[in-house]
């Protein structure tokens, strides 16, 4: 019992000192957007006269409500059609595909190993062999194909584990295998779902690279994206930049606090067996 008690002790210890590591460089931010406009903030220190009005200020100098509106179009463009694809490809990997055709799942898992900044060259050039470029289907259509190994992954995961049974006993009532997908799999499925569009939607929301070299027009990205724009601008007023960086987080944070019981379960499903 003393064994267990300080391994839980331990790991609680830890758990603060994550927390803590986590927590410290957005108070820092916090505080150094609260500072005077134009000075340089000391560290992790709270200025005397707060001023709250730097995150109004940042608001309309960095039109945060068309970067809000730009980067729920991008989302609305790559985070359903791509847990649609996802769902109905892990759907096929899982239950549809012979021993013959098991060499398919590996391409997807070969495309998990390839990192953004491998292919961004390559993406600029065939973007604008398509005329694409400068607009949101330059970074909507390449973020569809880049998310697509891993949400069939995650999808194929599930699917693994559901009873080959429940397959069998809605054949035998009759149902085709649309109508199994949609009115079996689909209803078990939907908690794997919403962890996937969850996920999807942090790291499009987040997504820096891709908007930054495919569009030049700050107008047309994410939010993440068009704070390189913005620090070019404010580079110098570091109260300013900060109060804009926390406004851009702002979102992902509430997003996070809403649905943080389905993060979670987003989290542990990582761990199921596929």
């Amino acid at each position: 019992m003393k064994t267990l008690s300080s391994k839980t002790v331990l790991a609680r210890l830890l758990i603060i000192v994550l927390m803590l590591v986590t927590i410290l460089p957005f108070l820092s931010m916090l505080s150094a957007a609260l500072a005077p406009s134009g000075s340089y903030p000391n560290g992790l220190q709270w200025p005397t006269d707060p001023q709250w009005g730097n995150f109004v200020k940042a608001f309309q100098v960095a039109q945060m409500e068309q970067l809000l509106l730009s980067s729920s179009l991008i989302v609305l463009g790559v985070v359903p059609i791509s847990v649609l694809i996802a769902t109905m490809a892990g759907y096929g990997l899982a239950k549809l595909t012979t021993v013959r055709y098991k060499w398919l799942y590996l391409v997807f898992v070969f495309g998990l190993t390839l990192p953004f900044e491998a292919v961004i060259t390559p993406l600029y050039y065939e973007v604008r062999a398509m005329g694409l470029l400068n607009t949101r289907f330059a970074i909507i259509l390449p973020l569809i194909g880049l998310y697509m190994p891993f949400g069939v992954y995650w999808m194929r995961a599930h699917f693994l584990n559901v009873p080959n049974d429940l397959s069998e006993a809605a054949q035998l009532d009759g149902a085709t295998r649309w109508k199994e997908f949609l009115l079996v799999q689909v209803p078990l499925a939907r908690p794997a779902i919403m962890s996937l569009a969850i996920l999807l939607f942090l790291w499009t929301w987040n997504q820096f690279l891709l908007p930054v070299v495919l569009v030049q027009d700050p107008m047309q990205r994410t939010m993440a994206g068009a704070l390189g724009a913005f620090q070019g601008q404010w580079g110098t007023d570091v109260p300013l930049l900060c109060a804009g960086s926390l406004l851009i987080l702002t979102p992902t944070v509430v997003i996070f606090l809403l649905f943080q019981r389905q993060f979670v379960a987003a989290l542990m499903q990582g761990a199921v067996k596929g």
